[in-house]
């Protein structure tokens, strides 16, 4: 029995390793590594006009005090200590948007949807198909504005949370750091079933969602200790350590998002395929693979 068991583990690790290895090879020949350069950049480029924006307009419903304390607590989640840069870029929104006008609010949502079409375009890359139709074009616009809606929304539910937690609360901090782990798992989960053109399981999507966001919050917390006590970052860079340090996050942040894509894609490619999990289909190299059966229209598109 024993036996039997020990065999059945050193076999299950073996077809982990095999799976392992070709995920890491196909997101190599998808030039992984350097979408999520651009990715990162593109959400370093979207933040500080999404968190003006959205502060502009949640001001009008919560308290101003509390809504720059929740953005600060988020920013701190997806950067290494350096959240005080947007906050105070918000603050110095906020102090000036009279002045700024209306006219600003469509260059602010032009500018805060990059991160969205930088990515929308990757994990495009990640799941392409020979057969896999394009995305209609009006979709993709829409697309990067419903999760501006989304996050918004969420920003505003975390706010709502924080003001009534301090009235039974003294450390409402203790209520938003995991509602935040929350939203962060919601958005990735909505990201790897929404943005990818061909249909993914939702259970694939929520375990990848959960997956990445714990992946995230661990790489993080290394992160910010190696940058804050070993790094010669700010040796090396000088006055552009801060604008480094960000960049080198999101990076990170960006290549763990892409890695979970790429293994729901190749989950994806093997059952589509009718085989194991552990073997590849090599889907995007074939355009008709022998015994594979056709994908219904409904499980194409979006």
């Amino acid at each position: 029995m024993s036996d039997t068991r020990s065999q059945s583990t050193v076999l299950f690790v073996q077809h982990l390793l095999r799976f392992a290895r070709r995920v890491v090879g196909r997101f190599w020949a998808n030039h992984g590594i350097l979408l999520a350069g651009g990715v990162g950049y593109n959400v370093l480029l979207s933040a500080i006009p999404l968190a003006a924006l959205l502060g502009v307009v949640l001001s009008h419903i919560v308290p101003e005090a509390k809504l720059l304390e929740v953005i600060s607590f988020q920013a701190r989640l997806l950067g290494t200590g350096q959240s005080a840069l947007l906050v105070e870029a918000v603050k110095t929104f906020l102090n000036s948007r009279e002045v700024v006008g209306f006219i600003s609010v469509p260059v602010m949502l032009f500018f805060s949807s990059f991160a969205f079409r930088m990515m929308e375009d990757a994990i495009a890359i990640i799941f392409h198909r020979p057969d896999a139709p394009s995305r209609s074009f009006w979709v993709s616009a829409v697309l990067p504005f419903a999760f501006i809606l989304v996050l918004g929304i969420g920003l505003l539910s975390l706010t709502l949370v924080v003001i009534f937690a301090d009235l039974f609360y003294d450390r409402p901090g203790t209520v938003l750091y995991p509602l935040s782990f929350l939203c962060m798992f919601v958005l990735f989960s909505a990201i790897y079933k929404v943005l990818p053109i061909v249909r993914i399981k939702p259970s694939r999507a929520i375990i990848g969602g959960f997956v990445a966001a714990l992946l995230w919050e661990g790489t993080r917390l290394v992160l910010m200790y190696y940058l804050q006590n070993v790094s010669f970052v700010n040796v090396i860079y000088g006055s552009l350590t801060t604008s480094i340090i960000i960049l080198i996050t999101l990076e990170v942040g960006a290549i763990i998002l892409l890695l979970g894509a790429q293994v729901i894609a190749e989950l994806e490619d093997s059952a589509y395929a009718g085989l194991p999990w552990y073997q590849g289909a090599r889907l995007r190299e074939q355009k008709n693979v022998p015994g594979a059966p056709r994908r219904r229209a409904e499980d194409r598109v979006q």
